[in-house]
């Protein structure tokens, strides 16, 4: 992970984020995602990269889903 998270804010209902799962909830395979990015408020991030929604850890994964990775504090 790297050193430097952006911090994305709270989700906009009303603005494109990818779907939001928890680390240990299995990813429907009904839901027709082969997205090469996640979106977060309408803005693409890259498969692998992590961001930061509050203190909530949130890493870009395959199919263009969030993961959730946990809780980041700041220092």
């Amino acid at each position: 992970m790297p050193d430097h998270v952006p911090q994305v804010g709270a989700q906009d209902p009303e603005l494109n984020t990818s779907p939001i799962f928890d680390e240990y909830e299995d990813i429907s395979l009904d839901l027709e995602l082969e997205v090469g990015v996640c979106y977060f408020n309408n803005v693409a991030f890259r498969i692998g990269q992590y961001v930061l929604s509050g203190s909530e850890l949130l890493r870009c994964e395959e199919r263009g889903v969030w993961v959730r990775k946990g809780e980041m504090r700041s220092k």
